[in-house]
């Protein structure tokens, strides 16, 4: 089972149907994304809690006045069967730059717009927009 799709898949249907918040099972790897999304305005906060010896993830939305969603899409790119790896050169852009993609790289997972300033390249884990 494929962690990473199932919180972003968590994530986008709770937002569709207009949730406050949604909790997932916590990992690192969850959490270093759901910060990325808090520092890029998709979400309005991200909490980490435990309940029954097992840590979890709260992450909280936010709705804009015209009732629109802030999350359009998500989308998986590297998954557990097929890893997608680009260098400096060739990291993507989302949307014509609108969107949000996060790279792993050796310092850390970041957005496509810092892995381009700091010249770094890695494994594509998602796409949001």
């Amino acid at each position: 089972m494929d962690s990473i799709a199932d919180m972003l898949i968590r994530t986008l249907n709770a937002q569709r149907v207009r949730k406050e918040s949604v909790d997932l099972p916590h990992s690192r790897i969850k959490e270093a994304i759901a910060r990325i999304m808090l520092a890029e305005g998709y979400l309005a906060r991200v909490d980490s809690f435990a309940r029954l010896n097992k840590k979890f993830l709260r992450l909280g939305f936010k709705y804009p006045a015209d009732r629109s969603f802030l999350i359009s899409g998500l989308r998986r790119v590297s998954t557990p069967g097929r890893r997608v790896y680009v260098g400096k050169d060739k990291l993507p852009r989302v949307r014509a730059g609108f969107g949000t993609a996060i790279i792993s790289t050796s310092k850390g997972l970041m957005t496509d717009e810092q892995a381009r300033g700091r010249k770094l390249g890695g494994e594509v884990v998602c796409y949001i927009w």
